[in-house]
């Protein structure tokens, strides 16, 4: 009688199938956690890098800006509202916009007025809002056409006393004011940079308000990073500072022609693969406010009126 063939594994093939079942599955779940924690790694970074690049942007953006001096919204004709005559003294006047914009003019400010033959600059005795006091040397007519030249040489605030009592920026303070928005409303701008430490990061804080308002103290919902930290050490071992300036003469005074901007960083998050915050600094090192320069450059070889002075409301606004 023939004996029929039996089918299936023996005991020692199911197990050595099990085990290198075993050891592939080990080996694919090994590279799968090393992806996660790649793909963590890769999160983290992009997170940090695309935070900082958002606000060094900005201030690349604003620092440019800086300076910037508008009488209205920029597609407005701004014209006397009456007419206004020569005299001996200073003359009230009220400015309208054509498309029904604030207008803003302040004390010191210089104006030209008119075109042709009765065409001159004149320096504002007072100002506020659209209303002012000059001494005119010619009659201008109702609608007469007023512009602004030049910039703010201080519109990026230089270092020092800016003004009696009124400290200006620093290597953690940023101050900087003009049609900063190129909306024709004229802003002042604080930057403040706090560093910390990895187990305590600091803030870089973005504080905007009207150079005619009040000062606003500074809080959370003006953090445009919550994680700084101190920058690491020039080659010299010096510290490095937030901002840094470029600094020349006009005038009587100062301006500034450059900034540099360091920043230091760290992720949210721990490294999944190393367990440390992974760190990272971002240095723009020359970003120049085009206005202050055109108006140095301007004022340094023709014409001096085109740096146009502090507004005494932002004097105000400098201090704490």
């Amino acid at each position: 009688m023939r004996r029929k063939k039996q089918v299936g594994f023996s005991l020692i093939e199911t197990m050595v199938a099990l085990a290198v079942l075993f050891a592939v599955g080990g080996i694919v779940m090994s590279g799968m956690v090393q992806l996660m924690k790649t793909q963590g790694t890769i999160a983290n970074r992009t997170d940090m890098h695309t935070s900082v690049r958002s606000a060094t942007e900005l201030l690349q953006q604003e620092i440019g800006q800086a300076g910037r001096v508008s009488l209205a919204s920029p597609t407005a004709n701004v014209t006397l509202s009456a007419a206004v005559l020569a005299g001996a003294g200073a003359t009230a006047f009220t400015l309208i916009a054509s498309d029904n914009s604030a207008v803003t003019v302040y004390q010191n400010e210089v104006l030209t007025v008119d075109l042709g033959a009765t065409q001159e600059v004149v320096t504002l005795a007072s100002g506020s809002g659209a209303s002012g006091t000059a001494l005119f040397q010619n009659p201008h007519a109702a609608g007469a056409p007023v512009s602004v030249l030049g910039a703010f040489a201080t519109g990026i605030v230089p270092p020092g006393a800016a003004a009696p009592n009124s400290p200006g920026s620093s290597g953690t303070v940023l101050k900087l004011y003009g049609d900063i928005n190129g909306d024709g409303n004229m802003v002042y701008v604080e930057y403040t940079c706090t560093p910390g430490t990895a187990a305590a990061p600091g803030n870089l804080y973005r504080n905007q308000m009207s150079i005619t308002g009040a000062k606003q103290p500074v809080d959370n919902t003006m953090i445009l990073l919550n994680n700084v930290l101190t920058n690491p050490n020039d080659a010299s071992g010096n510290p490095v500072p937030c901002f840094t300036y470029q600094i020349q003469p006009l005038g009587a005074g100062t301006c500034v022609t450059d900034v540099a901007v360091t920043l230091t960083v760290q992720t949210q998050n721990k490294d999944p693969q190393t367990g440390q915050f992974q760190q990272e600094t971002k240095a723009l090192l020359n970003v120049s406010p085009r206005n202050v320069v055109e108006v140095y450059d301007t004022a340094s070889l023709t014409d001096p009126l085109r740096a146009q002075v502090i507004p005494p409301s932002v004097s105000a606004l400098l201090g704490p």
